[in-house]
């Protein structure tokens, strides 16, 4: 089975791409080979696999919550933001 390919562009922490792409080199993978299995495993389990310690729960049409996260993740979407690891905290 042939998958069709397609070229995408991320944004990646620099050292994490570096040591992800020596540990999937140990595994006779290539970086993209590693990425497509990791992402076969999302979409296979119906979930991210998260460390216990972030604690994050899905949230579903039905969810109270719902509405409000939609408007929330609208208005990022909107908005310019600069990533947490940019900002100048001095």
């Amino acid at each position: 089975m042939t998958a069709d390919k397609i070229r995408t562009n991320v944004y990646l922490d620099k050292e994490l791409k570096e040591e992800a792409k020596k540990l999937f080199k140990k595994y006779g993978m290539s970086f993209s080979d590693g990425l497509n299995i990791l992402l076969r495993q999302v979409v296979s389990k119906k979930e991210i696999p998260m460390p216990p310690e972030l604690d994050i729960e899905p949230v579903f049409p039905g969810d109270p919550d719902y509405e409000a996260i939609q408007e929330a993740r609208k208005r990022r979407k909107e908005e310019e933001y600069v990533a947490f690891d940019q900002i100048d905290w001095n």
